[in-house]
């Protein structure tokens, strides 16, 4: 859960500018070459085009819609980018490709990428929409890790109020993410059967 606090201050970015681009940087590059490592088979090469994503993403930083998931901005210019050094450096003999592999292992893991990066912004959105009072007790609770009663004390208000308010919390939660959540499962399911 530590990992979404992040990824939901992150996707709050209003502007992108150095601070932010750096926090940006901090958080993804790794994972974004691990994710160019899997389609190129190299992670020197991983690494050079996860920099010039960010390179072309400071470069365009003025145009770049913020108010979309940056990181699914991130992993679908990698992913981009995989592609084409692929397509542009077919120096080597097309047998020597295990397509199969290529298509199965990449597709899940850009799929796993995917139905997390749509689960966090569901999340984002659901949280977005619960009541102020209620989203702050939230937050509080499952994000910062206070207790019950640490929130009380925090916010001034009973412990009862605090149990009530993450009770609507959690419910509205499961009322919403439920038939995504079953959709997700269903499509991992799909891919272990294949």
């Amino acid at each position: 859960m530590v990992v979404y606090v992040e990824v939901a201050h992150i996707n709050k970015i209003e502007k992108i500018d150095k601070s932010s681009f750096e926090e940006l940087f901090r958080t993804y590059f790794t994972g974004l070459c691990s994710f160019a490592k899997k389609y190129v088979q190299d992670l020197d090469i991983g690494k050079d085009i996860v920099h010039d994503v960010f390179v072309n993403m400071w470069d365009k930083r003025e145009s770049i819609d913020t108010s979309k998931s940056i990181k699914s901005y991130l992993f679908t210019s990698v992913h981009n980018r995989c592609l084409n050094y692929i397509r542009d450096n077919k120096k080597f003999d097309q047998n020597e490709i295990d397509l199969e592999r290529l298509n199965t292992a990449q597709n899940w893991e850009a799929s796993d990428i995917l139905v997390e990066i749509e689960l966090e912004e569901k999340i984002n959105k659901v949280l977005d929409s619960l009541p102020e009072k209620c989203r702050e007790i939230f937050l509080m609770n499952r994000f910062e890790g206070l207790k019950y009663k640490e929130v009380a004390e925090k916010l001034d208000i009973s412990i009862k109020t605090v149990e009530t308010q993450m009770s609507k919390a959690l419910k509205i939660l499961r009322e919403n993410l439920v038939e995504y959540l079953a959709m997700a499962l269903l499509g991992i399911w799909y891919y272990l059967i294949i």
